[in-house]
């Protein structure tokens, strides 16, 4: 897509904020307000945006929390609204999230945001900048400027934010980051991290047809910032969106941002400092079935010099190399997870379950840190008043989100290694520079609030 005339993408924290990301969307611009944190015995007041779907399941998980009330619940279907609205009479409901922010801003401490992907970024923009609370579902944003301008205003006003990766929370994960930590396998030179499933967009593109809106879907609210397209049943909406770059991620927005999760906390990963696509080429509007993408990392104190990771999904030829894994013998790799190969053995991580230690194709005699759960939702709204911290703040998913959302952009132009340059966020090359942001439909900047 062109770019229109934009403001030079900034290179420091409040030229983001003041300069760059305000320049680039109006996302930014309006008067200063800061976060009230709520004392303990105080309760919390919520507005849930996205109430259908995962977004049912967080609103559950949030409203069960210790003095937490929901006030306010917001969804473009009517029919999912007053579901949910059954079960918390006492919220006023709301088709259009910018009218909720507009008429109940004074009365709401928090917001989560459960909606498409290309939505997080401006709800969650257009809600710090009034001083909210944030808990966001993965990735955390459509575009990598969305990104930043996240973890940055969020930081400037001091406001408890999490991403809705869940299992990040779960006592397997805990116990892989805390038994990497550990040292147990030395020092991490290679992740190979994969998924088998796939959310791709279809091989032959748009339909060329439109079919009627159901009554109780407001389709222009669906859309949001992204271009207006017509309603086709099954093509974007419902559960198809995933497989479009309009308004999803696809495998990788999905999947990375669990998978990636305790590499990244137990590692201390940040920005990749470059991207190399070996899959099939990805179109401008789709994302392809397959994906095999490698990173390069800056060493950290829990890795190598640098750090190499390579990323596969689908069912096509790309696999993890499960020669690297030293796996015993009649031992697979899961269907999805992650090895990390250190300078002592491997750790297996399972998606979502207890990881395992191997080193020159036996079992390694050492013991696994057990962790115990944690409810991730209730961690970001006991911190909303006041009582611990979170542990996935946009401070720590920002990066996690930068690393996916540059991944799916080199999926465009395969073949090639990219440096990534994430203080100026640019790959140095004009087509992929384009996806790095977005132009937002007329009418849908965040400060026209």
């Amino acid at each position: 897509m062109a770019k229109k005339n934009r403001a030079p993408l900034a290179s420091t924290r409040r030229d983001l904020i003041r300069g760059g990301a305000a320049g680039a969307a109006g996302l930014l611009i309006g008067a200063p307000a800061f976060a009230r944190h709520r004392h303990p015995g105080e309760l919390l007041n919520v507005a849930s945006i996205g109430v259908g779907g995962m977004g049912g399941s967080d609103l559950a998980s949030i409203s069960s929390g210790q003095k937490v009330r929901i006030v306010a619940l917001c969804d473009v279907d009517s029919r999912r609204l007053g579901s949910a609205s059954g079960k918390h009479s006492e919220a006023r409901t709301f088709s259009d999230w910018r009218v909720l922010l507009d008429e109940m801003g004074d009365s709401i401490d928090a917001v989560t945001v459960s909606t498409p992907d290309h939505m997080h970024g401006p709800i969650s923009l257009a809600a710090m900048q009034l001083g909210k609370h944030v808990y966001c579902q993965k990735p955390i944003a459509h575009n990598l400027r969305e990104c930043r301008a996240m973890a940055i205003i969020a930081d400037d006003k001091d406001l408890v934010t999490q991403m809705g990766t869940q299992i990040h929370s779960h006592g397997a994960y805990r116990s892989a980051v805390a038994t990497l930590r550990s040292g147990v396998i030395g020092k991490v030179s290679e992740a190979h991290l994969w998924v088998s499933k796939s959310w791709a967009g279809p091989a032959a593109g748009r339909p060329d047809r439109s079919d009627p809106v159901p009554a109780e879907l407001d389709w222009d609210l669906w859309l949001g910032v992204a271009p207006e397209r017509p309603f086709v049943n099954r093509i974007y909406h419902p559960a198809a969106w995933r497989g479009w770059r309009d308004f999803g991620a696809g495998t990788l927005g999905d999947m990375g941002c669990h998978i990636f999760d305790p590499v990244f906390a137990a590692l201390g990963l940040g920005s990749p400092s470059s991207v190399t696509s070996s899959g099939p080429a990805a179109s401008m509007e789709t994302f392809a079935a397959d994906s095999d993408i490698t990173y390069s990392f800056p060493g950290t104190e829990f890795t190598t010099e640098s750090l190499k990771m390579r990323w596969t999904d689908g069912n096509g030829p790309s696999r993890p190399d499960a020669s690297r894994a030293s796996l015993p013998e009649g031992v697979s790799l899961p269907g999805a997870g992650s090895f990390l190969v250190g300078e002592k053995g491997v750790m297996v991580i399972p998606h979502w379950s207890t990881p395992r230690l191997y080193s020159a194709g036996k079992t390694m005699e050492a013991e696994i840190i057990p962790m115990q759960d944690r409810n991730h939702y209730h961690e970001w709204s006991d911190a909303c008043r006041g009582e611990g911290e979170t542990s996935t703040p946009f401070s720590y998913s920002s990066p996690l989100t930068e690393a996916v959302l540059v991944g799916t952009i080199a999926t465009s132009s395969p073949g090639r290694e990219f440096r990534w340059d994430a203080e100026k966020l640019s790959f140095g090359d004009e087509e992929l520079d384009q996806l790095v942001e977005r132009d937002y439909r007329e009418g849908w900047s965040v400060n026209s609030l």
